[in-house]
């Protein structure tokens, strides 16, 4: 399976963890928008480092070949995924500790 799939796999199952199994819905918030853009940011400079120097390669049989600041949109679309699944769990276990205190 190239990286490319497996990228656009981790999406696919990151938007189903946040809207139908988790129920988080981040997708829909302006907050969640706005933190993914300050990660993007650091992800792309972290990226780019670690790509630029090279640190890390990727075959190019494996990825589109499109690359902003050096790493490939594979990475970022992980980071993506990475991020939604994180946040999602986090808002959720938080809703859930909420949820019993407030029973207490």
């Amino acid at each position: 399976m190239s990286y490319t799939v497996l990228a656009l796999s981790s999406i696919g199952g990151a938007v189903v963890v946040d809207l139908m199994l988790l129920r988080s819905r981040l997708l829909f918030r302006r907050a969640f928008w706005v933190s993914y853009a300050i990660m993007f940011g650091f992800q792309l400079l972290v990226n780019g480092v670690l790509t630029g120097v090279p640190i890390v390669r990727y075959s190019s049989r494996t990825i589109l070949g499109a690359r902003l600041a050096y790493a490939p949109v594979e990475d970022l679309a992980f980071g993506f995924a990475l991020i939604l699944t994180t946040l999602s769990c986090w808002v959720t276990l938080n809703r859930r500790r909420a949820a019993i205190s407030s029973r207490r």
